[in-house]
């Protein structure tokens, strides 16, 4: 144990620093610190030694040069039974316990309208360069075990803080422009939980979130109940998650293998899951289900009393799902908070030896959006299935097609290496659960390269058709929608997911 016999204290957030000086008084520690901080210790008659009066040297250049000097750093440096001679000849006394916060830079620069000049006033630089002894009290001694976790939390802080500030000047150029990407990108995650293995039992994994996640983002769900989540359960969670957000509440979805297996409005939380569950009740099983509205008891034991389900996700959980999953202890249930905007975080993936950055994928589609290039002009409540289906094929891996009706989707493809395949896939699956595709639409996540998916949705009795357009052979995919009396809308946009 090192006994702590003086500390150093210089905080810019004073919250609660009275009373943990308080407690140093009592134990003897002599307290040197700051212009403001001193000047509050001393108020509240606790004994402190102003650094300049210890140093020698005034804060200078308002504030920003205060606590950067040789027996400051030289004091925390200090390696007991090695370096008493040379601190001893420079009269330099040990510092043994460091207490500092840091200037709110990332709470600055998220303000609206903040500044460059704002932004850079909020740098800290002394801060950084102390927070290397940050030690804890214990009866007046510190164990090595200590100091060694303190110095973990001390590095990753000003790593995190150093990244903040380095991708903000990195995201301008010499004459304040903002850049789309900053020249550098560096971003810190927090170890939550080690997980059972990978995407393969092979392999190992964890889990990291952001440092703070925001309401509504899956890393900061809680889990009520159930088995550890897996590698797969985290991957497909957020998979159903982000899908049922798109769509207008209440709204179900069912995952499996990171694609929606089923989606559906209702009037209901249990309506929307009844109808989801009717498009593929195969693939349900064993998926993840995911709300988008306040999740109730009832619809909890209507799903665990007809299917197997790893996990259930929702922003809400009434009291009464707890008792329900009583006799199912292993499902996993969530509860994420309702989303208060959307998530702006950059899209990441690693490739071998780099990493692809772009930005969310945050694009929506309304009526008036679209465009309508056939002679038959979609009906209102096709217009409406339209758009509900285009929310939904924005989630299912390309190429993909989804064909609807009613706020239900009918058929799913997902996946294919050809466009034609994932649109026969999905009239299959609705022929196999019996469901009419007569009469519905289908949404397809970029454009139709040849005719030949449109005569597979014609056969099938699609009725209106969505995608993107853009092919050099919209005009014979247009032809044949005319021909088969079809309604089509183009939307501009294409939703490609991998």
């Amino acid at each position: 144990m090192t006994l702590v016999q003086r500390a150093l204290v210089s905080v810019s957030d004073k919250t609660g620093i009275v009373e943990l000086c308080q407690t140093l008084a009592a134990l003897d520690i002599d307290i040197l610190s700051t212009g403001g901080t001193a000047r509050l210790l001393a108020e509240h008659d606790i004994r402190v030694t102003e650094v300049a009066d210890y140093t020698g040297v005034p804060e200078m250049m308002d504030g920003r040069v205060k606590t950067l000097h040789p027996r400051i750093h030289a004091g925390l440096l200090g390696r007991r039974g090695m370096d008493d001679e040379v601190m001893r000849a420079h009269g330099i006394g040990p510092i043994d316990l460091l207490v500092v916060n840091l200037y709110p830079f990332e709470a600055t620069i998220a303000r609206p309208g903040c500044g460059f000049a704002e932004a850079l006033e909020n740098i800290d630089i002394g801060g950084p360069a102390l927070l290397l002894a940050e030690l804890k009290a214990n009866d007046g001694g510190v164990s090595a075990a200590t100091r060694f976790r303190l110095a973990q939390t001390a590095f990753a802080l000003t790593a995190r803080y150093d990244a903040n500030v380095s991708n903000y000047l990195g995201a301008q150029n010499a004459e304040r422009a903002p850049l789309a990407y900053p020249l550098t990108y560096t971003t810190q995650f927090k170890r939550r939980q080690t997980l059972r293995y990978g995407e393969n039992p092979h392999q190992s994994a964890a889990l990291y979130t952001e440092p703070a996640p925001p309401a509504g983002a899956l890393a900061g769900a809680r889990q009520l109940q159930g088995r550890p989540l897996s590698y797969n359960n985290l991957a497909d969670a957020d998979a159903a998650l982000e899908c049922v957000l798109a769509l207008d509440a209440p709204a179900c979805v069912i995952v499996k293998h990171a694609n929606p297996s089923g989606a559906a409005r209702g009037d209901s939380a249990r309506a929307a899951y009844e109808r989801a569950y009717k498009t593929d009740p195969a693939a349900a099983f064993g998926g993840i289900i995911a709300f988008n509205n306040k999740l109730d008891g009832a619809t909890v034991r209507a799903i665990i009393e007809r299917q197997f389900v790893e996990v259930i996700i929702a922003p809400e959980v009434a009291p009464d799902c707890g008792a329900a999953l009583a006799a199912r202890p292993g499902v996993r249930l969530l509860e994420t908070g309702y989303r208060k905007a959307p998530l702006a975080a950059l899209g990441l993936k690693r490739i071998s030896g780099g990493l692809l950055a772009q930005d969310s994928d945050a694009g929506r589609i309304a009526g008036p959006d679209l465009k309508v290039v056939t002679r038959r002009q979609p009906a209102e409540a096709e217009l409406a299935d339209l758009l509900f289906a285009w929310r939904v094929v924005k989630y299912v891996k390309s190429n993909a097609i989804v064909y609807a009706k009613d706020g239900m989707t009918l058929g799913i493809g997902a996946g294919q290496m050809s466009r034609i395949y994932s649109a026969r896939i999905a009239a299959q699956k609705a022929e196999d659960e019996k469901l009419a595709l007569a009469g519905a639409v289908m949404a397809s996540d970029a454009f139709f390269p040849f005719r030949d998916g449109l005569d597979v949705a014609a056969a099938a009795g699609i009725r209106a058709v969505i995608q993107p357009g853009g092919s050099v052979r919209d005009a014979e995919v247009i032809a044949a929608a005319d021909e088969h009396e079809i309604a089509m809308v183009f939307t501009g946009m294409r939703h490609f997911l991998h």
